[in-house]
């Protein structure tokens, strides 16, 4: 098995799961990648860059099933630097492996976030994705698909793409530990009155769906929602971390009033040239304020999946995590 991204939250967790499963494990890694997480395990790292399609054949050599969770990620930017990994990246990589005769199996780890930026009530896998999106990595994510549609349909590319929502758990680290930080400062709202519901995906549940559409022929050419069985309402998900970390409880902003300030914000920083996302953007307001509900029948049906390990059990798992790396926030708890 080869597992792209590796060193991240997701391919780090399908790695270990993959050796417990009793697969050989190639682990793909940039030259620049922190790869300690990965030392003590038993792996063969390679280095290689899905932008720079001339290292990806020795990645690729000989492997039966490949799991694709190396991205660019983020709420900001030029959107040529998502292009170049999420799509472009992935063309590449693509190519390289219709030359390998043993591949049975390619998993694509894509995103709910390829749906419109808008609420969603039980949406499933026949809603077509935006391919405008909110930020440079929605959007790419979404014309990724599109290039690996077309490879399964026109050449029997033998993929399966799944959607998880916002993935969450041991080795998080950009969410969580941002609102952590915002915690610390006094900074977070709700945006609005909190009720909506969040499309969370604990990276277990996700695990548990890859190896699933790994062995089931059925999966091959099907796109899967993927999250957790009960969703929790942003009230649910930030009183649950504040009570964590000792801290009051946020207060609320009106909607319309993050809206506008948003539209200010981004404005301005586009106009300077800012390369850190501001403190509200489109993509955030979708995800703390829109309800993310999405249908996950299809992969229950087709997959067997059951997601085994609830919201409350995931978050302190991933608070634990985040204030072992950082722990000076959690001194007033």
């Amino acid at each position: 098995m080869l597992v792209t991204g590796a060193s991240g939250m997701i391919g780090l967790h399908v790695v270990r799961r993959a050796i417990q499963e009793g697969y050989r494990v190639r682990a793909m890694v940039r030259p620049t990648s922190d790869r300690s997480a990965l030392e003590d395990l038993d792996v063969q790292m390679v280095e290689a860059d899905l932008g720079q399609p001339e290292t990806l054949a020795p990645a690729v050599n000989g492997v039966q099933v490949v799991v694709h969770a190396a991205a660019h990620i983020g709420d900001w930017g030029p959107l040529e630097e998502y292009r170049r990994i999420n799509v472009v990246g992935l063309e590449h990589l693509i190519t390289a492996l219709e030359r390998e005769p043993t591949l049975r199996r390619f998993i694509h780890i894509s995103t709910l976030g390829v749906y419109a930026g808008k609420d969603h009530f039980g949406t499933d896998e026949t809603v077509p994705p935006d391919y405008h999106g909110l930020d440079g990595y929605t959007r790419t994510k979404a014309e990724g698909e599109l290039i690996l549609r077309q490879h399964i349909e026109q050449f029997g590319f033998p993929a399966v793409i799944l959607r998880p929502g916002f993935v969450y758990g041991q080795g998080e680290r950009h969410s969580i530990p941002r609102v952590i930080e915002n915690f610390a400062s006094g900074r977070i709202r709700f945006l609005g009155d909190g009720m909506k519901v969040l499309n969370n995906t604990y990276v277990g549940n996700l695990v548990d769906a890859i190896f699933l559409a790994i062995d089931n022929e059925k999966a091959v050419g099907e796109i899967f929602n993927i999250r957790d069985e009960r969703l929790v309402t942003r009230q649910e998900y930030l009183n649950t971390i504040a009570d964590y970390l000792g801290k009051p409880r946020p207060g609320k902003v009106p909607l319309w009033l993050a809206k506008l300030v948003c539209t200010l914000v981004e404005a301005w920083a586009r106009w300077t040239g800012r390369r850190t996302p501001p403190l509200l953007t489109r993509a955030r307001i979708k995800f703390m304020a829109l309800n993310l509900d999405f249908s996950i029948e299809k992969a229950k049906q087709i997959l067997g999946y059951q997601p085994r390990v609830d919201f409350q059990e995931g978050i302190k798992e991933t608070l634990d995590w985040a204030l072992a790396k950082a722990p000076s926030p959690r001194a007033d708890r």
